[in-house]
């Protein structure tokens, strides 16, 4: 009898589900598998600590669950002897010390990482990451031949494949694809939302704590205060506590914000689920029933799903069919650096202290104070596209390269032309006003444009407007906004422009405003 080589399984950081195609190749009484930690990962941008705590605390429970379940699991700690620092020496070093015939892999989720395991010369086998209701494959052979990617068009087919608040009929529920206009409410005085579902560290997390600490004291973010799931039953419970005490007020508030309520209506799953402790099927099968059952209204469930299976699907999408020059592009031709507020917290702005200061210490923000406050003013202050997206992808708990650079290339800085979006995301202070509590506490006025007391983003938003003109006029989108700069008297409009002027060259000698 012929005893056949062992195979080598690879499970990533974000690859922590039981169902990962690469697994299922792979036989627990013959094979084994590879999860390292690696200083290269966690060091190519200076990721948030509680990140890093996160993905190495869940890597090292799911490590614990493989075993119990009878895989063979060898588990390359960051400070373990030996340990290469990058995940593809890592892989030639325990194929060879293994012998390993095959090398089984699942899907990147960055192709970054994916091109350097296709650049090692290793013989793996490649496996769909079919955790994602579309391949990558079928998302290309739905943008073929469209001269323009629209999200709303990609939902649509979504929804009717998946059947996910669907008639039978064929129609959707409620007679309507999207009811985001019903779920832009500011938040009425006095609601809050529910006390966040929290979990204690056990000693894994713990260790892992103290590692971090010790390794990436020199990354931007508080280490202390880590309360994210790391296992699969924990992240059941913080899904099941969204279910209960948040979804049905996710529709109507879910673009307000509020001061010392991080989290309100969200469900802070994304960063459970972009590591793999949830399956988005379940998730949207949950919130369909929660609607059919009379739970939760029509515009939360669709406004949820719609984030999962339009917005989550579409990005990633894009992302792997535009890839690798999709992160260089820069259509607006921006110039100017990241001001130093964007890593410390420390403007006046009270609305930009609040977002970059709940991100250092929770590692979260939600979609309105990324793309609203701090994306907003990247976008206004032109920002190099690059840097912006590489902060986000350092600081936010969810960040992966997939689901980070299209969100924030395309949809926050318009970089790939409208591309992703048919227009900038842009806005004045007012828009912060009308969904936030910011604006009371803040050094600035809101009702000011060209003062020195004025609101940044006012003249900021008047001054994008304006040099960009030749983009965006014939924008039918933004063709109220030119009609209103047009009948603006020619002082005013000089005033304004002179008044951004002056808060953009602020930025570039680094001051702060």
């Amino acid at each position: 009898m012929v005893t056949r080589a062992p195979r080598l399984g690879l499970v990533l950081g974000d690859q922590l589900s039981f169902d990962l195609a690469g697994l299922r190749a792979l036989d627990p009484a013959h094979d084994a598998i590879l999860m390292a930690e690696v200083a290269g990962e966690a060091r190519y941008v200076p990721h948030h600590p509680q990140k890093i705590i996160l993905i190495f605390s869940a890597m090292r429970h799911f490590a614990e669950a493989l075993r119990a379940r009878g895989w063979q699991v060898h588990y390359v700690a960051l400070d373990a002897a030996g340990n290469t620092g990058s995940i593809a020496c890592e892989l030639q070093r325990w194929q060879q010390a293994l012998g390993a015939s095959e090398i089984h892999f699942t899907e990147c989720g960055e192709w970054r990482l994916e091109q350097a395991l296709r650049d090692a010369h290793l013989p793996l086998v490649w496996h769909r990451d079919d955790r994602f209701l579309c391949s990558r494959a079928a998302f290309a052979r739905w943008a073929q031949g469209r001269p323009q990617l629209r999200m709303e068009q990609f939902y649509r087919g979504m929804r009717k494949r998946s059947g996910y608040l669907m008639q039978p009929d064929g129609s959707p529920a409620g007679g309507a694809w999207n009811f985001d206009s019903d779920n832009r409410k500011a938040l009425p005085r006095g609601l809050r939302g529910p006390f966040p579902a929290r979990f204690a560290p056990d000693a894994i997390t713990v260790a892992v704590t103290q590692l971090v600490r010790e390794h990436f004291s020199d990354h931007y973010g508080a280490v202390e205060g880590f309360d994210y799931p790391v296992t699969h039953a924990e992240a059941e419970q913080l899904w099941q506590h969204f279910l209960d005490f948040g979804l049905a007020a996710f529709g109507d508030y879910q673009d307000a914000m509020a001061e010392g309520e991080p989290y309100l209506f969200h469900a802070r799953i994304s960063a459970a689920l972009n590591i793999g402790l949830l399956d988005v099927r379940r998730l949207c099968l949950d919130v369909d029933t929660a609607w059919r059952e009379g739970r939760v209204p029509l515009n939360a469930a669709e406004g949820f799903i719609r984030q999962l299976i339009g917005w989550r699907e579409y990005v990633r999408g894009i992302y792997w069919l535009r890839m690798p020059e999709y992160a260089g592009l820069n259509h607006l031709g921006n110039q100017r650096a990241l001001p130093e507020f964007y890593w410390t917290g420390h403007t006046q702005m009270r609305c930009m202290a609040q977002a970059i200061g709940q991100t250092l210490q929770l590692g979260y923000a939600h979609h309105i104070q990324r793309l609203m406050i701090t994306g907003n003013f990247a976008l206004l202050a032109g920002i190099v596209p690059s840097a912006i997206c590489e902060w986000y992808l350092a600081v936010y708990m969810d960040a992966f390269d997939w689901v980070e650079l299209p969100n924030t290339l395309g949809m926050v800085m318009h970089a790939d032309g409208g591309y992703l979006g048919s227009k900038p995301y842009c806005a004045s202070g007012r828009y912060i006003q009308r969904m936030s509590d910011h604006c009371k506490a803040c050094s600035y006025r809101v009702d000011q444009v060209v003062e020195e007391t004025a609101c940044p983003f006012n003249a900021l938003y008047w001054h994008f407007i304006i040099r960009h003109r030749q983009q965006f006029a014939g924008n039918p989108r933004l063709a109220l906004v030119y009609r209103n700069l047009d009948g603006m008297p020619i002082e005013r409009r000089d005033a304004v422009w002179a008044r951004g002027q002056t808060l953009l060259a602020k930025l570039d000698a680094g001051e702060g405003v």
